[in-house]
Formats: structure tokens, sequence, C-alpha cells
């Protein structure tokens, strides 16, 4: 009997693990590997030539990230069968993740099993994510699909640093010499936090971080 199999895409710079797993994935009957990519510039050209059903992708990778990659795939309407793979299930990477785009989420410790539970769930474009992830996430997940989304944000570790010193009356120039970065980069990450805030302007970014906890005043 004839059945039409799932056309996968493994997009991860670590040669190893990728050939590692397209080799435990290769005599699975209904799927059929069609590429690989070890950064995100090479997955979009490969995506556009061969259009894959779901795409299993990395959250680190050179040249473009597993993040930027997500963004692009789903801006050009490439796919949104996006599962993401990393070594940790971090909040941050998941939320990261899933604002681009992707709708699983897998670390690199599980098993083929549920490597192909994910793969069948996302192919039927429901979300699925690994029961590695802590309780913690499993709750940043469920509030994201059930119609919570808008009102989650996450910041990293570096935009509650420049967080902080904002809150503290630091200038751009000020937060670039207080964490050694250039003030070109403070202005980006100040940028990104106001459009997570959805604020927009400083006095409203102050607001924001005294009234959910991120400013840590004296």
């Amino acid at each position: 009997m004839e059945y039409k199999k799932i056309k996968l895409m493994i997009a991860d710079d670590h040669v190893i693990f990728r050939k590692g797993l397209k080799k435990i994935l290769e005599d699975v009957r209904f799927l059929q590997i069609i590429g690989e990519a070890s950064n995100g510039v090479e997955l979009l050209t490969l995506a556009h030539q061969l259009r894959p059903d779901v795409i299993l992708v990395d959250v680190s990778m050179p040249v473009m990230d597993g993040v930027m990659a997500v963004k692009e795939l789903c801006k050009r309407q490439l796919t949104r069968r996006i599962i993401a793979l990393s070594v940790f299930s971090h909040e941050t990477h998941i939320m990261e993740m899933l604002e681009a785009g992707a709708i699983g989420y897998l670390t690199k410790g599980v098993g083929k099993k549920e490597i192909l539970e994910a793969i069948e769930a996302v192919y039927e474009n429901r979300p699925y994510f690994c029961q590695e992830s802590s309780r913690q996430v499993t709750d940043l997940i469920e509030k994201y699909h059930t119609g919570y989304r808008n009102h989650l944000v996450v910041f990293t570790e570096r935009e509650k640093d420049i967080i902080q010193l904002i809150c503290e009356g630091g200038t751009s120039k000020d937060v670039a010499r207080s964490l050694y970065i250039s003030q070109r980069t403070v202005e980006g990450h100040r940028t990104r936090i106001m459009q997570k805030m959805r604020v927009k302007s400083i006095a409203g970014l102050v607001a924001y971080a005294c009234e959910k906890g991120l400013y840590k005043g004296e």
C-alpha cells in the first residue's frame, strides 16, 4: 500500500550529531531525509530548493543561528513545521524559538521513540515538547499554547543587566562602559527590550521593570 513519506531536513553544525541522527532515522519507513545543513544560511537555501515537510533545527549554529533561521523560514513561508534542537532545555532558548515560529522542542539527549513522536506531531501541526523539560518550562509552554503568548515575556541575562543599569539612571554610554560592550550594542538591546515590554519610552521601561520586579533597587 502506498503512503506519503514525511520529507525531513536536519540542520546542525555538529557533523557527528547530524550524521548520527540521520543514521538512526533513515530506516524509518514513513520518513525520507531529503537534506542536511550545517548553518542557517545553508538551511534556508536547501529549504527553498527541497521544500521539506518537517525540519529539525539546532538552536546554536554559526553564520546564522537557529532563531534567525526559523524566523526567516516562517517569513518566507517555507514551513512552520519546525522542531528546535538544543543540548539543554533552557527556558530562554525555548521561548525564543517559539516566538520565532517553531512548534516543537527537543533536547539532544532524547531517544529515537520521542524524536519520531515529535516529528509525527509537528507534521500534523501539533506542538511537541520533550519530556525532559522542567516543570517551570512546561508551565511556560502551557501558557504559550493556551492564549497567553502575548503576556509572556522572557529576558536574557544580558537584557536584565541592561534593564537594571537603565533603571539606575545610566545612559547608553554608561551602560556600555559598565558591561564592556559598544554603545551601539546597548542601543540595540534597549530597542529589543522596549519591543518586548511594548513601551515607547525610557519612563515606560522603568515603570514596567519596577512593576514586574526586574529592577532591584537599593
